[in-house]
């Protein structure tokens, strides 16, 4: 055997098996059901992937990319089924991707091939995965052909089945709860809050117009009218007034910073709109040490992943700030990108009458 035909082919099999390997454990990233949770609903919600099917969907995906990592590296079936089978599920991959750039665009995003640990585009995972198919092809034509009559099925199938067992074990599947109310007893009226974030009546600017006819003066308040926000199982004061709505996680570096900024904008202004937190039940152990880096407690609810993302809204990210008044929404700022939070813009937008924001 020429070095070529022993040391290539194993060098192709590891590249294959770390690629594998590393998208199966980055999807598990930060921590297996919270990472789940968010590519089912960020990458097969928009697929047409029902709240039923997707749990188990996304499981047996990631439990057979782990299984395809460590038979590239074994013997039995390697040329019949674990090269081809490794070969069509790129193919389903780069297909999808492909489309997907072609719809949406592919420079922007991320496709969700190494989850959050590595976002990558749809353009980037294209790319990687047809230097990848590549070096499967160059792998059957370079590989000694061996007969494989005495290769153990057996291997193939235990490997696979254990894999998604596996995933079903460290992600169990969780009954969407929808609202986990961990706040405190008190109703949100009667809450007392840290840091002056008391529950206070806001001045509304009023219009006089006079009635010439009747030479009469009307006072005509200058806010919208209340309608439903649709948040109102989360805090039953929302749609009165104006409010800052948060969506935040509890270990979000970025969530802690915007809600640093909200809490030194609240000290400079005593009519600051007052500020209610949605939080995800991802690492709810760390609530008091955000609102310790925040500099301030405000209400808060919170709810499971997927309900939250839900919530959130199709393709949105955290931290997300919405600026409501009487239950209708003025901005909604959310992820790190184009749509963050901006302290200054939102500090001029609060600062606008009813009659300013209604005429944009």
């Amino acid at each position: 055997m020429t070095t070529k035909e022993k040391y290539i082919p194993l060098a192709i099999r590891i590249g294959i098996s770390f690629l594998f390997l590393l998208s199966a454990v980055a999807k598990l990233y930060p921590s297996p059901y919270f990472a789940i949770s968010t590519f089912e609903v960020k990458q097969l919600y928009p697929l047409g992937f029902s709240g039923d099917v997707a749990p188990f969907f996304s499981r047996i995906l990631i439990g057979i990319e782990f299984a395809l990592g460590i038979l590239i590296l074994q013997k039995h079936y390697l040329r019949k089924l674990v090269i081809p089978a490794t070969l069509l599920m790129l193919a389903v991959f780069t297909t999808h991707l492909s489309i997907e750039t072609f719809q949406n665009g592919g420079n922007s995003g991320n496709c969700g091939c190494f989850g959050s640990l590595l976002p990558m585009t749809p353009i980037e995972a294209i790319l990687k995965n047809v230097v990848a198919m590549i070096l499967l092809v160059i792998l059957l034509k370079i590989m000694p052909k061996k007969d494989e009559s005495k290769s153990n099925f057996w291997v193939l199938t235990t490997a696979t089945v254990s894999f998604i067992l596996l995933l079903f074990m460290i992600a169990p599947m969780q009954a969407e709860s929808n609202l986990v109310d961990v706040t405190r007893a008190e109703p949100e009226e009667n809450l007392t809050i840290e840091s002056n974030d008391t529950l206070k009546s806001e001045p509304v600017i009023e219009i006089k117009k006079v009635d010439t006819a009747k030479n009469i003066v009307k006072e005509i308040k200058d806010e919208p009218l209340q309608k439903k926000s649709g948040y109102s199982s989360y805090f039953a004061s929302i749609d009165k007034g104006r409010k800052t709505l948060c969506f935040f996680v509890p270990g979000c570096d970025h969530c802690r910073e915007v809600a640093k900024e909200l809490t030194e904008m609240k000290a400079k202004d005593k009519n600051f709109p007052e500020i209610r937190i949605i939080f995800m039940n991802e690492e709810a152990d760390l609530i008091p040490d955000f609102f310790k880096f925040a500099g301030a407690k405000y209400p808060y609810k919170l709810i499971e992943v997927i309900p939250f993302w839900n919530v959130l809204g199709t393709g949105k990210d955290t931290p997300g700030v919405k600026y409501l008044w009487n239950g209708n929404e003025f901005k909604y700022y959310y992820g790190i990108t184009d749509n963050k939070f901006n302290a200054s813009d939102f500090s001029t937008l609060i600062q606008k009458p009813y009659s300013a924001l209604k005429s944009k």
